[in-house]
């Protein structure tokens, strides 16, 4: 940070953009983002294993091609690569060409078959892998003034707010889409355009196959009255202070980022249409073979921990196919269990 930027008010995206990602930003700390809070990926292997699940069925859906590509964007330290790798068949991890893409340095000792990049490769045919990436996407803040006029919030480093100038153009268009603020004084809003313009961007490196991007996410009509903005450090929730100390995080509009054939589901229901599902093993397998027991009722912890309710399994998943088809006529073919409809008790 410079010192003509010291004290300088910006808009909630340069700050936070400058505090995540500029030298010396958070995303550039040598613990990588698990240092601050736990995701899907470090919940539990089954999430890795529910990935590499979802790869072979888009291998499926593709026709098994020679080269398959899976892409895990905002790879972190490269856990999730990792434990996809690790977790697909031998005969279809040997045609898996894995990348890793983070602005961070690449991590010593990291599996020599996962290429690290800066920004996702173009031609992408498999998958791609946004798990809490969007999230991380620097928007501004909209805050209602005395008037009930929608205003950009200006922060300082020190997270100091004050109002500035109203929203025009494609940023105000964006608001009474898709978040309508009712004239109130001191309500606000996340301006996810950049997202929409972020996640239309990593589509595009898909030329067949499927992106999927992984977040806690709300939809119109249920936004919530005072925005999601807020910040972690050292795994505990803190205020958003843009000095690059903290994580900086919102919620996302998945809804809004979606393009054509895309769909918006709960991680619950992904995980379930993908074999995870949290159930007790059968108790008497205590009694037959215990340490399968002990180990089927870890497994089932885990599974419930990622599918729990006001937990992980509210996280929104948002799929997005690219030259494969986007409702399949039969929940039987390789993708249609994540395609077609859920039935409603699946959202629950």
């Amino acid at each position: 940070m410079t010192e003509e930027t010291a004290g300088a008010w910006r808009g909630w995206r340069a700050a936070a953009e400058s505090a995540l990602y500029g030298p010396g930003g958070f995303y550039h700390r040598p613990e990588g983002p698990a240092g601050h809070f736990r995701t899907s990926v470090h919940a539990s292997p089954l999430f890795a294993e529910a990935v590499a699940r979802l790869l072979s069925r888009v291998d499926e859906a593709l026709g098994r091609p020679a080269t398959l590509d899976f892409v895990d964007m905002a790879a972190g330290r490269g856990e999730l690569v990792t434990g996809v790798l690790a977790a697909l068949p031998a005969d279809l991890a040997a045609r898996t060409r894995a990348y890793a893409v983070e602005i961070a340095d690449r991590p010593a000792g990291l599996d020599h078959r996962i290429e690290w990049l800066a920004e996702p490769p173009r031609g992408i045919t498999g998958l791609l892998f946004a798990n809490e990436w969007l999230d991380n996407v620097p928007v501004e803040i909209a805050e209602t003034d005395s008037a009930g006029v929608a205003r950009r919030v200006l922060v300082r480093p020190d997270g100091t707010e004050r109002l500035g100038e109203p929203f025009s153009g494609a940023e105000a268009q964006w608001l009474a889409r898709w978040w309508p603020l009712p004239a109130e004084e001191g309500l606000r809003a996340e301006v996810g355009l950049p997202r929409d313009e972020a996640w239309a961007g990593v589509v595009a490196t898909v030329e067949r196959g499927l992106a999927v991007a992984v977040d806690y996410a709300h939809a119109v009509g249920a936004r919530p009255l005072f925005g999601t903005l807020t910040g972690f450090r050292a795994g505990r929730e803190t205020a958003p202070v843009p000095d690059g100390s903290c994580d900086i995080t919102a919620h996302v509009a998945l809804d809004a980022c979606a393009l054509p054939g895309g769909r918006v589901l709960t991680q619950r229901a992904a995980l379930h249409a993908l074999g995870i599902a949290g159930a007790r093993p059968p108790l008497a397998l205590a009694s037959t073979q215990p340490a399968a027991y002990v180990r089927a009722l870890a497994s089932a912890g885990e599974a419930a921990e990622l599918t729990a309710p006001g937990g992980l399994g509210d996280f929104g998943w948002l799929l997005q196919p690219v030259g494969i088809p986007a409702a399949p006529d039969s929940p039987d073919t390789p993708l249609g269990a994540l395609l077609v409809d859920v039935p409603d008790h699946e959202e629950q």
